[in-house]
């Protein structure tokens, strides 16, 4: 392991006491006394009709597809320049995913390519917010409104960012978390399906509950659970929630070591990449970020390689990101070719990720900043 990791987990404050907790309660799976208390903070904070805690991001993503009611041929507007999940759920129940590509600014969903992409198959869009900065939400909402096609945002970068004052994940019809051990706030594996449409909230709670109305019997709503729908089992194990509850505690304190981190680089790096004619990140005013990672924009892939090499040599690990998926095997299969997505295709070849985790200290911010910094670009 370098001595700058990528990536580091850190326990925040009441993991280990919360943990205890749940055992102590003898309820350690399912909708326990912590996975309602993450429900339920994520419903007052964002103002969502309703927050359902889930094993993984994915899950929600699955989830979102089951309510939508997806047929084999319907199609899916979404963005190459993202991980697999946010179109395998989808294609899992038999969609075609319709790609598009991303903006050379925020590297969100080109919002100008959307209206032509959307045809009588179209049964849902969905934008991702690259880095927790929000795609321009209000355009991908109007057009989404007119057509009266239901929008699910892949938020798994962006808890506590805001779009115009607005918190990402509240526009859509849905939106999905992640709480992956990468993410700002972690129980290792873990996501959640945020409802805006109270209309959904019933049978979304049915799909997570193995198909049952076991959600309802539990709430003496009705005197035994059966089977009512298709569904699966979606929910992840109380200690997980015990974990996520004991982050989110810590959330402020969190985000502001987070924006510390994002500050620094970007200070720090800016002559450096003026210089050399590297990309950092672009936040539009409109944006709040969510500071969830720092990425630099080299002029090439060549330039990109030798960047990680300069800094695994320094003993500092350093990431690309998403490989397109319109490049991909599968989206091969669907009939997509090199060159349909070239900001997409160009991004994935130049971009380059840098440490970026909760405890990550001073000296090792000194030092990748250092690194970076005496990198030599052969012009």
């Amino acid at each position: 392991m370098m001595r700058i990791p990528f990536n580091h987990y850190q326990i925040q404050g009441n993991e280990i006491k919360y943990i205890k907790e749940a055992i102590a309660s003898g309820h350690i799976s399912g909708d326990g006394k912590f996975t309602n208390k993450c429900n339920s903070y994520f419903e007052k904070l964002l103002g969502v009709k309703k927050c359902l805690l889930t094993t993984s991001c994915t899950d929600a993503l699955e989830m979102a597809g089951l309510l939508i009611g997806l047929k084999p041929g319907d199609e899916i507007i979404v963005p190459s320049f993202t991980f697999v999940s946010t179109i395998n759920a989808f294609v899992l129940h038999g969609a075609k995913p319709i790609f598009i590509d991303i903006r050379c600014d925020t590297l969100n969903m080109d919002e100008t390519q959307l209206e032509n992409l959307i045809t009588h198959k179209t049964k849902a869009i969905v934008p991702v917010h690259y880095a927790g900065v929000g795609c321009e939400m209000n355009t991908i909402m109007d057009i989404a409104n007119h057509y009266k096609i239901p929008v699910v945002e892949d938020n798994a970068h962006g808890l506590f960012g805001k779009y115009k004052g607005k918190y990402l994940g509240t526009f859509g019809t849905f939106s999905t978390q992640s709480f992956h051990e990468t993410k700002n706030i972690s129980c290792g594996e873990g996501g959640s399906l945020n409802i805006n449409d109270s209309k959904y909230i019933t049978r979304a709670e049915i799909i997570r509950e193995k198909g049952t109305n076991r959600s309802r019997f539990f709430r003496g709503m009705v005197d035994k659970y059966t089977w009512v729908d298709i569904g699966s089992s979606f929910l992840p194990s109380d200690i997980l929630a015990a974990i996520l509850y004991a982050q989110l505690e810590q959330h402020d304190k969190t985000q502001a070591k987070r924006k510390m981190i994002w500050e620094y680089y970007n200070e720090n790096l800016k002559d450096w990449a003026h210089k050399n004619s590297v990309g950092l990140p672009n936040i539009p005013e409109n944006c709040d970020q969510a500071y969830h990672m720092f990425y630099l924009i080299m002029s090439s892939h060549k330039q990109r390689s030798a960047l990680i090499e300069h800094l695994k040599e320094n003993d500092i690990m350093a990431v690309f990101h998403y490989l397109p998926l319109h490049l991909s095997d599968m989206g091969e299969k669907f009939g997509y070719k090199i060159g349909e997505f070239p900001v997409t295709e160009k991004m994935s070849e130049y971009l380059i990720r840098l440490p970026f985790f909760n405890d990550i200290s001073e000296n090792d911010l000194l030092t990748v900043v250092d690194t970076v910094n005496k990198f030599q670009i052969n012009k």
